[in-house]
Parts: C-alpha cells; structure tokens; sequence
C-alpha cells in the first residue's frame, strides 16, 4: 500500500530576516514575529506572500499536508501573562489567515506541540503538579482543535524540549518520563481526537532523557508506550534510523514491530551535511528504505524536513521566490514523493525535476556527491559502528558536527581507538577529494551552482588534511598545512558572503592514555541495544547523579558546544 499524507515542514516563511548569527532551525522563532503596529502589518504580508509561493510549489511536487509550529503560541489561557496573551491574539489572527492560504492549495495543516509548554506564570501557579500540568496541556489540545477546525491533527514532541538559547516567554520542558506515563496520557488524548475526527500523531524521537529516552529503537519502550491505544486517528512517526537524520543507519526495525499507522521522516535540507549548501542527495537511500518498507504494516505518510533541524548558521531557504539557492534540498524534496507514492526510479525522478538535456550531468554530480559525503565526511570504520550510550544510539558523523569541524587531540584519539583500518580511511578520503574538478564540469554542464562545489571542495580539503591528522604520525608540517588551509578557506569564503563552516582547530595535547581511554570507553559505551549490568547500576543512574554533583566545575571543564547548543549535553543525563 502506497502512503496517502506527505507531509513537508512550512516555517521557512518565519525566518525571513532573522538577523542571529546562529540560528536555532528546530522551530519558528517567534520572538522574531512583530505583533504590532507598521512593523507586523509588513512583516506578516511579506509571510503570507512566501507562504502562497511555498504552498504553490510543494502541492505542484506532491506535498498534501504541512507542518507548522506550534500550539503553544495560538492557544490563550487563563493563567498566562497579560503580554502572552496579548501576543497570542496576535498569532492567533495572522496564523488563521495563513492557514486559509495552505487551505486554498488543499494543503492538511498538522500543528506541532512539545509536551509540556508553560510560562513563568503557568509554573508558578501549577509548579510539578503532573495531575495539573496533564490538565492544563489537555485542555490547550481542546481548545486548539476547537477553534481551528482547519487543522488535520497535531503533532507531540515528547522527547526534546526548547533548546537553551530560546528566550521566548512560552517555552517548553521535558514532562513525560515513562512508557506508562506517555501511554496514561495518549490514552486520555486519543478519545479526544477521534471525537473531532482529527488525527494525534506522537513522534518517537527523543534525545535519550529519562525512562522514555530510548522509545525510537527499544522495542520493549515502544510496546509498553502504545499498549492498548487502537484507533485509525493515532499515528506514529519515526525518523527512519535509530539516531538523527545521519547515513550508515539501517532502518529502523520499529517499523515493522507495531501495526499502528505510521510515517517515516527524513530531511531534506540535511542539517549534518551542509544544511543545503551542497548536494547532499537522499534519493538512493529513500529507494532502498522504499524497498525494504514493502513489507512494513500500515505505512501511511512520509514527512519531509526542508527547513526544520540543526542549531548553525547556513541560512538557505527553501521554495520562496527570489530564494534561487534551494537546488540541493529541491532535489531531495522532489524525489521522495515520487519514490514512495509513484514508485519511479530516482534516475526517472530526477530527470523529471531538471529535464532531459541536464539529466546525464545532474546525475553524475549527485553520484560523486554520494561518494564524496559517505568516503569523505564521514568516516566509514567508525560511521558503520553500533555504539550505544546510556538510552543514546551514538552518532555515525562525530568529527563534523552541524556547522563545525572539529580538529583536535581528543577527536584524534577517539578516532584512532575505533577506526581499526586508518589506512583505508585515508585512501578513501584522497579518493573522494579527487571527485571535485569533475564535479564542477558537470555543475557547468547542468546548469548547477558551481560556486557550491568550490565552496565544498575548499571546505573538504581541510576535512582530507583533519583525516591525515586523526590518522598519522603527528608533525608540525601538518600542523602548518591545516592553520594554512584554515586561513585561506577563511579569506576565499567570508562570512559576510555566505555562511561558511568553522574550523574548531587545537592541538592542545588531551593528557589520557590509550588504555585510560580504552577503559572509560569500555565502560561507558556498549554495542548492543540491551543494557549491562554495569549500565543498569552506573551509566543509567549514578553516572547522572556524579554529573550533577561536580555541577560548579563543569562549566570551565564542559566545551561551550556542548553547554549551550539544542538542551545541552545534561539532557542526555537525566
């Protein structure tokens, strides 16, 4: 049976001109929105003209139904601020007109909510009252369906909240810990939804906090968190591998333990792989997972990610006119539909988007950029890996991470402790690099940006030069070649001319010994999905408490990366 929703995320409207330098992509910025005045009456027109355009060419490609975020911010309630609620009104108006231009393109709107949203004043009034909070969150769901007929469904985050920079005054917390505790309240939610004939969809991506960290790859989680819900209206949606939208993940088996209705979700502006600054094609991926979705019970949408995902500062927007620079993510977006609802082979779907004349050209740039992103951005030994820790699938692409390359001691010796043929992974590197002055002839011949491919060729030369560093005796020679490249990369992409990576360079030596490393490796990471003893004892519970209790000293010890990016790493630790 062939899908009937495709879904594909509408935010990048919101985003016009939000000046920040990195920019949180994993929802719309709604300080961002004016409310008032000249201000508000420019800016929502300058939306509602993106949007018409971004509606006209997703239904034109075979989208039915969007995404848009979020049900905290158009819903009032008695106990928010007076500027909250002024301020909903607002977004209640201007979203009810944006909704009747996606309704005019026969376009399902899904509004996404995080479990639990809250303000300064909600927290207060209700504190950890859980019985309240429920209360509280079930009637915002009530009353968003109430006074939005329009909306086809929402759809939960249960295990990722706001990230630490969001300032906004409605913002969202982590409030589901348990299998039991997410299917109590499904339970409550799903009568709800079948009364109004909308559809509930939970999402299992989570972040690994908590009891319920683990529901997109432990079966025994999934189970206990859907047990007993039956309903046509309750639909699940996966990612489709048991991490982030990474590759070298085989699909995730979920798909095929549970008979609900479900949607599997990929990306198409990849937020690890350049976030749509070059082609990073997913078509030859999604024909396998195709395949392999065949004999998967009740497969009933895909959702595409063209805006959503990442915290970093590439800026492309994607299907809004003027934009001109949306090529790479329009081939990942235009392919899918077509795999999934068509059937088409990806060279036929390609074709299809850039025509006959280009077809030859276009499809050889996109194999070399296949090559180039499996051989060279990541790192096949470690990538094809299965390494688990905590409630955590590890990610295959360490090294490059969002818009970050990172170069330095502790990287290499991690590298050089799981990468057990350095040889191989050097070889494949060169091999990859060597892909570039072909790529820019087909880029040529296509008609294709060929500036991305210098820009990429520039940027995955300093990657080939990090990979002899990971992987080869140290000298200073290296040293100088990679503070070069660096420069020069700095100098020939400048920041004010495009959003370009940065280069996280040191060669600070990290003072732990191979086996000190091999050890703590050892002992806190598994390859198997199941839990050891010793994680039952140390890595699930008293790992969290010892963090905690050197709380003071790690900020100086912890990389700011990690402490101020998504939830911080302390999520991953409750």
């Amino acid at each position: 049976m062939s899908p009937r929703l495709f879904l594909i995320d509408a935010i990048g409207p919101f985003f016009r001109g939000y000046g920040k330098r990195r920019i949180n992509w994993s929802k719309i910025p709604f300080t961002h929105l004016a409310t008032e005045g000249e201000a508000r009456r420019h800016q929502w027109a300058g939306i509602r003209a993106d949007l018409r355009h971004f509606a006209g060419e997703v239904s034109a490609l075979g989208y039915n139904a969007v995404t848009l975020d979020d049900l905290a911010h158009l819903v009032p309630h008695p106990l928010h601020e007076p500027e909250v609620v002024r301020r909903i009104g607002v977004f209640r108006e201007e979203f009810a007109a944006c909704f009747r231009i996606l309704d005019e393109f026969g376009l399902k709107i899904y509004l996404t909510s995080d479990i639990i949203p809250l303000t300064s004043a909600i927290e207060e009034s209700i504190g950890s009252d859980r019985q309240a909070l429920e209360d509280y969150f079930c009637g915002l769901i009530d009353h968003c369906l109430e006074d939005f007929p329009v909306l086809a469904g929402i759809i939960l985050r249960i295990g990722e909240s706001d990230g630490v920079d969001v300032k906004d005054p409605i913002h969202s917390r982590l409030h589901l810990t348990s299998p039991s505790g997410t299917n109590r309240l499904l339970r409550r939610l799903v009568p709800v939804f079948e009364a109004r004939g909308r559809d509930l969809v939970l999402r299992t991506w989570t972040v690994g906090a908590h009891r319920i960290g683990d529901l997109i790859w432990h079966r025994d989680t999934l189970a206990r968190t859907l047990a007993g819900i039956d309903s046509p209206r309750f639909i699940v949606s996966m990612k489709f591998g048991e991490s982030d939208f990474f590759r070298y993940l085989p699909l995730n088996r979920a798909f095929f333990r549970t008979s609900h209705p479900k949607i599997i979700e990929f990306q198409a502006r990849r937020e690890y792989e350049g976030a749509g600054e070059f082609p990073s094609f997913i078509g030859w991926d999604c024909e396998q997972y195709a395949r392999e979705l065949e004999e998967a019970e009740n497969l009933v949408g895909v959702s595409v990610w063209c805006q959503t995902g990442g915290w970093h500062r590439f800026r492309r927007l994607a299907f809004l006119p003027d934009a001109g620079n949306d090529i790479w993510i329009r081939l990942n977006a235009h392919v899918v539909p077509r795999i999934f609802r068509d059937r088409q082979p990806v060279d036929e779907a390609v074709r299809e988007l850039v025509g006959g004349e280009r077809a030859f050209a276009t499809l050889e740039l996109l194999r070399a950029s296949e090559t180039i992103v499996h051989d060279l951005m990541y790192i096949e030994d470690f990538a094809r890996q299965k390494l688990f820790f905590r409630r955590v699938r590890i990610p295959p692409l360490l090294h490059i991470y969002w818009d970050c390359l990172f170069i330095n001691h502790a990287v290499r010796k991690v590298m050089r402790h799981f990468v057990t043929d350095p040889e191989r992974a050097l070889r494949a590197g060169e091999a990859a690099c060597e892909l570039f002055p072909k790529m820019i002839e087909f880029a040529r011949e296509a008609g294709l940006p060929e500036d991305d491919i210098r820009h990429w060729r520039d940027f995955s030369h300093i990657v080939r030069l990090a990979r002899r560093y990971y992987f080869l005796p140290f000298d200073e020679n290296i040293a100088r070649q990679l503070r070069q490249a660096k420069a020069t990369y700095k100098e020939t992409w400048p920041s004010s001319g495009r959003s370009r990576y940065r280069i996280k360079l040191s060669f600070k030596p990290l003072r732990v010994k191979r086996h000190t490393l091999a050890w703590v490796a050892g002992l806190l990471l598994r390859r198997q999905r199941g839990y050891r003893l010793v994680d039952r004892i140390f890595t699930l519970h008293l790992l969290g408490f010892i963090y905690r209790a050197f709380r003071p000293r790690r900020k100086q010890a912890m990389p700011k990366f990690l402490r101020k990016s998504a939830m911080g790493v302390e999520a991953v630790l409750k």
